[in-house]
């Protein structure tokens, strides 16, 4: 296992000196004479497991280096290396730094090195939680979205072409955390997941619903957003799911004061996307399709429409290209990312997945178990996503 680093700054080439004599073979570590050289190695020699810093330098002082640390380096734990710890110092340090502990010079080895240690303990914990962590989120993902495609194919199929819209226009607006917008949008449909099939079939089919059934559905929102609020990370992507049909003008589901730029924006742009793709289905595209939207008073943020139409001038995002081979195939040979081009359905014309979707492994695996009792019309046409829109089955 490759051993933790730490990373010494000071501007006394003596002190660095000390180190380098006194705990040589004890820790792996670099020293910097200074903030711009501390800056220079965190980024070609990092990552660093503990970053221990010197207040007073000339031109960047330690609170400086520690807040341009914690900015590129998030996980470094912190120490600060000082003469005079005064209350102010401490604070900013805190504040500003998020230091771990605070070392008084001179620190001798007996006092320094059981710091480092504890730091680089601190540091190994941080890092083993968060992958834990991480695997917990990848694993409740994955199992949502596979649930979802088995429950309510054309749900996650429309989830993979909002998500694909909502990431174009979020690098374009240059949002941040354009994960928790993709995730927002792939996973809108979650709570039709819990709606009985024959209310999602007379959806699809624009049947008239029954007052409850319209209520049932009406609440899919709510239902999703129950579904992602407990799992770690992710309450900001429930949020966007329970949001998604909100007006601009604080009318519509849910029935709150929340309003304006409250509302979350991966939300705001979901209302307007769900509401484009209704529209281009019907026929109405491009510039029809703007005013059809911009007359609707109160519904739509007005940037982020108009930012809609410049991002996507003809039509949304479309996993099916003309640009791209379509291969004829067997239930055998599907891989997940491939994208239907045809409906695939079985010999009792139940549509599996709809044109459009990207498989995921567990779908894929429904296809297989149809082909393998002889009710599925084959062969299937599909096409390769380019390199760039590859998604791991999860997605």
């Amino acid at each position: 296992m490759k051993k933790s680093k730490i990373l010494f700054v000071d501007d006394d080439p003596n002190l660095l000196a000390a180190f380098q004599r006194n705990l040589r073979g004890q820790f792996s570590f670099d020293t910097a004479l200074g903030g711009v050289d501390a800056l220079r190695l965190l980024q070609s020699q990092g990552p660093y497991a503990v970053a221990l810093v010197d207040m007073r330098m000339p031109g960047m002082d330690g609170i400086e280096v520690l807040e341009k640390i914690r900015e590129l380096s998030p996980d470094t734990v912190r120490m600060m290396l000082t003469g005079n710890a005064d209350q102010k110092t401490a604070v900013d340090a805190v504040n500003r730094g998020q230091v771990f502990r605070f070392l008084n010079k001179p620190a001798p080895p007996e006092v320094l090195v059981p710091s480092l240690e504890a730091a680089i303990e601190r540091y190994e914990r941080l890092r083993v939680e968060r992958e834990l962590l991480e695997g917990t989120l990848t694993g409740s993902i994955k199992m949502l979205t596979d649930a979802l495609g088995l429950a309510a194919p054309d749900a996650l199929g429309r989830g993979q072409r909002l998500r694909d819209c909502v990431a174009k226009l979020a690098c374009q607006l240059k949002a941040e955390s354009i994960w928790e917008l993709e995730l927002g949008a792939l996973l809108s449909g979650i709570g039709c997941a819990a709606i009985p099939h024959s209310i999602l079939e007379k959806a699809a089919a624009a049947e008239p619903l029954l007052t409850e059934e319209a209520a049932v559905l009406r609440r899919v929102p709510q239902i999703g957003h129950d579904l992602l609020a407990d799992i770690p990370r992710l309450a900001g992507v429930a949020d966007i799911v329970l949001y998604q049909h909100k007006h601009f003008d604080g009318t519509g589901f849910p029935a709150d004061s929340v309003s304006g730029a409250a509302i979350p924006l991966g939300a705001r742009m979901l209302k307007i996307f769900q509401d484009r793709l209704e529209l281009e289905a019907d026929g109405v595209v491009k510039q029809r399709a703007f005013e059809t939207l911009k007359s609707r008073e109160g519904v739509y943020d007005p940037v982020l429409l108009t930012q809609c139409f410049v991002c996507f001038g003809t039509f949304l995002a479309n996993a099916v290209a003309a640009d791209r081979p379509v291969l004829t195939l067997n239930a055998r040979q599907l891989v997940p990312g491939h994208v239907v081009v045809s409906d695939i359905v079985t010999r009792s014309d139940l549509t599996l997945v709809s044109a459009g979707h990207r498989l995921t492994a567990s779908i894929i695996q429904r296809i297989a178990n149809f082909a393998e009792i002889g009710d599925l019309k084959e062969p299937l046409l599909v096409q390769d996503s380019p390199p760039e829109e590859l998604r791991s089955a999860a997605a």
